[in-house]
């Protein structure tokens, strides 16, 4: 049974779903989740979750992201991105000075709203096909953070602008390419997007699909499989000497625990299994969420 955590090098034209869909059939495995949507036309770290692993999925969520973005400025699209409709075309007059200045006004913490070509639902209706139908309804700004925005560099004439974006969870990169060209008053939108790291992974963590296949048809598919434990790897580690104390976290009950600091925990058995990301607080132990398989 397979149980763990793969980092998936996104293909373009691939939708999150399509990667975790055709990974369910590899690994015979239903219980299959990722941690973060990326769009089709976007590629890169894409986290997937299998078996008991899929219970970590809510913590790799909430994970900052980093991104490399191409901007195209004097392009406006109904979907923010190159892959739409253009609606505006128009000159571009920017220096360096004029774009380093915006950028700096997008870092922190900022709103956006969201995309009509997004998942999000409104009234119980996606807003993309809403879209797909020409209809566009309010949304709500969204609160985010932009961590880090940086310009890698000045583009051949006629090229695309490169950035390296660090942001929240819920940001949508497009939109800040859109965002930024209205501030520089020529519109813009994204050309391209590759996701660098997300969940504490990187690209040297990730494998392509085509890798995975080739691992399962020769049987050593699990052998690209990350432990759990490894989402947690930040966290300090927990082992309890008594079967006793075992079995009372595999009961998700309170556990008297002696010298240790308050905080959160790797929990493992005598044997070294991990059984629980846990809470110390006041010498009493607390399951936050077990990962041993029943």
């Amino acid at each position: 049974m397979a149980n763990g955590i793969i980092i998936i090098d996104k293909p373009q034209g691939w939708t999150s779903m399509d990667v975790c869909a055709k990974l369910r059939g590899m690994f015979h495995e239903k219980r299959v989740g990722h941690a973060g949507t990326l769009d089709p036309m976007a590629t890169g770290v894409l986290p997937v979750f299998i078996g008991r692993a899929t219970r970590a999925v809510e913590f790799a969520a909430d994970s900052d992201k980093e991104y490399i973005a191409g901007l195209k400025l004097g392009v406006v699209t109904n979907t923010q991105d190159t892959s739409g409709e253009v609606l505006e075309e128009r000159p571009v007059e920017v220096n360096g000075e004029q774009l380093h200045r915006v950028l700096e006004r997008f870092i922190g913490d900022i709103e956006q709203i969201p995309p009509m070509y997004s998942a999000i639902k409104i009234n119980g209706k996606k807003l993309y096909e809403l879209a797909r139908k020409g209809r566009e309804v309010a949304r709500k700004p969204r609160a985010v953070t932009i961590r880090a925005l940086e310009l890698l560099g000045w583009p051949d004439a006629g090229g695309d602008f490169s950035l390296r974006v660090v942001c929240s969870k819920g940001t949508y990169v497009r939109t800040l390419c859109h965002d930024i060209g209205q501030a520089l008053g020529c519109g813009g939108c994204m050309s391209s997007l590759r996701r660098v790291k997300a969940a504490g992974f990187t690209l040297a963590d990730s494998v392509t699909l085509e890798a995975v296949q080739a691992a399962v048809d020769c049987g050593e598919g699990d052998s690209l499989l990350l432990p759990v434990d490894a989402f947690f790897a930040g966290l300090p580690m927990l082992v309890l000497k008594t079967a006793g104390a075992e079995k009372k976290v595999r009961n998700g009950g309170l556990l008297a625990v002696r010298d240790v600091s308050d905080g959160e925990y790797r929990v493992y058995g005598a044997d070294k299994t991990f059984l629980a990301l846990g809470r110390a607080e006041s010498g009493k132990l607390t399951t936050v969420k077990s990962f041993f398989e029943i």
